[in-house]
């Protein structure tokens, strides 16, 4: 137990399973006995900036830009709104939308 995040935000219908090994083929990995859940799916208006980074390719300054993004614009209508923040072309955006939602 000592190396699950019970601090850790959960998404509605993820399983953690803690104790038992991975199932072959299953999500996610085994870390020290615990079954590491597959990475949830970020909600843009209310993941906070460290958060943010752990998505592929966001370090400090981009997921501080979606931040700021997100409070002068009132939050995000849209996952699409992701391509409006300077720093997200074409291509970041194709790598981030299917591990955010709104």
């Amino acid at each position: 137990m000592g190396s699950v995040n019970l601090a850790r935000r959960l998404v509605d219908g993820e399983q953690i399973v803690v104790g038992t090994p991975a199932a072959p083929g299953a999500a996610g990995g085994v870390e020290g006995g615990v079954v590491a859940a597959a990475p949830a799916v970020l909600d843009l208006n209310t993941a906070t900036p460290e958060q943010l980074e752990e998505l592929p390719g966001v370090g400090e300054v981009l997921a501080a830009r979606i931040a700021e993004f997100r409070t002068t614009h009132g939050g995000f209508r849209s996952v699409e709104q992701l391509r409006e923040v300077s720093g997200i072309g074409d291509r970041k955006y194709a790598e981030l939308k299917d591990k955010v939602r709104v």
